[in-house]
């Protein structure tokens, strides 16, 4: 070998060294990249995989001398139509499940071109993002639940009605988690038989004949032991459901039995239902038991609203037989009056519908006909029961009844609103009434009515010392004084209707 041959072998390993080097020192620094990184030619041929892709994906070895598309082995076929853009020489993120590893990527896809400007292939970079992904998963559906939650809550604070409020808490359970059925069973305190009220997402009426008794069936065991019961899968444990046939045929598979606890006190139970299986995490099971606490807090409220309106209705009823009794005690101080009250109630009554007045105002219309003569108490019998003229003084004790009225009726608050007839009833329209001289409309409008019954109801009963009126003559009487004694309004009303 000659002297300038070994001198260019050694220039020439010279200048390869460095070559070598770098080529060493990219492959090095590709390979330990920790992001899967690929190299493909122009038809999405796998050139080259780093180390993190090979022991992700499976792929052989850093250069690869054998044909692999990437989307036969994982993607698939379809998302190779999402490169066609990349030809155009605009990089891409895209994002996508893969399957057959359970796991998220995000894919950078950068185009390479030739010195001619050539597509020649790409260059992916591909992260995993799977725990970000699980993450946002969490907190979607942490956000969907406390959605469901707010729902609920809504649902249950904006009725009184139970039966509303838990189709509505039945409607988010199923509709916003997904959950195929379900079905709220409650205690009744009188039999202690946990009983269908509202169910979803049944096939059939399997559950609504539903009763049992404490510590029966799943439903049952969840009550008496305050806890929740689940049931993976339903095929394998048919012993704990007392069902209808109808319910073989609904296909469940697995099963929640929440007890539903206010205050201490189990109120009923709700049941989930699915026809597949599902995950009971202790945060699904956390979640459950916030939804029925809410459900018990719906049927609390409700039974709590019921007692107070079955105790506020047996105290009005307590309240109006009492005005019966005094308003008979009165007919029947006075003879000659008997029957006169509740005549004159209903007539006012008719009048005031007819006169559009709103029906909330009825019950104190109805209290104060029925005490408007409550005054009377007061006056002596011997000028209450006089058969003939009273006197000028007698008369001036007879007309201070309204007043006596007001002032006994007064200090009884829920009477208040009733006195009106008790306290006006004798104003006339031309001022010329008693106890203050009201004048027109300062005359409250039932007191007006009142007025024009009154003295109908009083012609038109036989009196010791003149028969009763014909109803003409009433009529006639009454027309004649409209405008004096009675509100021209009232009385045309009156006149109009049938007595």
């Amino acid at each position: 070998m000659t002297e300038s041959l070994k001198k260019g072998i050694i220039r020439r390993k010279k200048t390869e060294e460095p070559l070598l080097q770098s080529k060493q020192d990219w492959e090095d620094t590709f390979d330990t990249i920790t992001d899967m990184t690929i190299i493909q030619d122009k038809d999405f041929n796998i050139m080259r995989a780093n180390k993190a892709a090979r022991q992700i994906l499976g792929l052989p070895s850093l250069e690869i001398n054998k044909v692999i598309k990437c989307h036969d082995n994982h993607h698939g076929k379809d998302y190779q139509r999402n490169y066609e853009t990349l030809k155009k020489g605009v990089p891409a993120i895209f994002e996508f499940f893969e399957p057959n590893l359970n796991m998220y990527f995000e894919i950078r896809a950068i185009p390479r071109f030739n010195s001619n400007n050539q597509f020649i292939g790409l260059i992916h970079i591909i992260r995993d993002i799977t725990e970000r992904k699980r993450f946002e998963e969490k907190i979607q559906l942490q956000l969907k639940r406390l959605n469901v939650l707010r729902d609920v809550e809504k649902a249950v604070s904006s009725s009184i009605d139970l039966h509303f409020t838990l189709d509505s808490l039945l409607n988010q359970v199923t509709s916003q988690i997904g959950i195929d059925a379900a079905t709220v069973l409650l205690l009744n305190q009188q039999t202690q038989m946990l009983e269908h009220v509202v169910s979803r997402g049944f096939r059939s009426s399997a559950l609504r004949y539903t009763q049992l008794r404490l510590g029966e069936s799943n439903a049952g065991l969840a009550a008496v032991e305050r806890r929740i019961v689940t049931i993976p899968n339903l095929t394998e444990e048919p012993d704990g459901f007392v069902r209808s046939k109808l319910f073989n045929n609904e296909d469940f598979i697995t099963y929640f039995a929440a007890p539903l606890i206010a205050k201490g006190q189990i109120k009923g139970v709700l049941e989930l239902f699915h026809r597949a299986p599902l995950e009971a995490n202790p945060e699904w099971l956390e979640f459950l038991e916030t939804v029925a606490d809410q459900a018990a807090i719906a049927i609390d409220n409700a039974t709590l609203f019921e007692k107070l309106q079955r105790s506020n209705l047996e105290l009005t009823l307590a309240y109006d037989t009492t005005i019966e009794g005094w308003s008979r005690a009165m007919d029947m101080r006075d003879k000659e009056t008997e029957g006169h009250t509740q005549r004159v109630t209903e007539m006012t009554l008719r009048i005031a519908q007819e006169m559009g007045i709103k029906e909330e105002e009825f019950v104190h219309i109805r209290r104060g006909a029925l005490l408007h003569d409550m005054g009377k108490l007061g006056v002596p019998d011997n000028i209450l029961l006089k058969p003939g003229s009273l006197t000028e003084e007698e008369w001036g004790i007879m007309k201070r009844h309204p007043q006596l009225a007001y002032e006994m009726l007064y200090p009884i608050e829920y009477l208040r609103p009733a006195l009106d007839i008790p306290y006006c009833h004798h104003e006339k329209w031309d001022g010329t009434g008693y106890p203050k001289g009201l004048k027109g409309e300062e005359i409250p409008l039932t007191a007006r009515i009142f007025a024009v019954v009154d003295v109908m109801d009083a012609l038109h009963s036989d009196r010791p010392y003149r028969p009763a009126w014909s109803k003409e003559t009433i009529f006639e009487h009454i027309r004649s004084l409209a405008g004096i004694h009675f509100d021209s309004k009232v009385v045309e009303v009156f006149l109009k209707m049938e007595w």
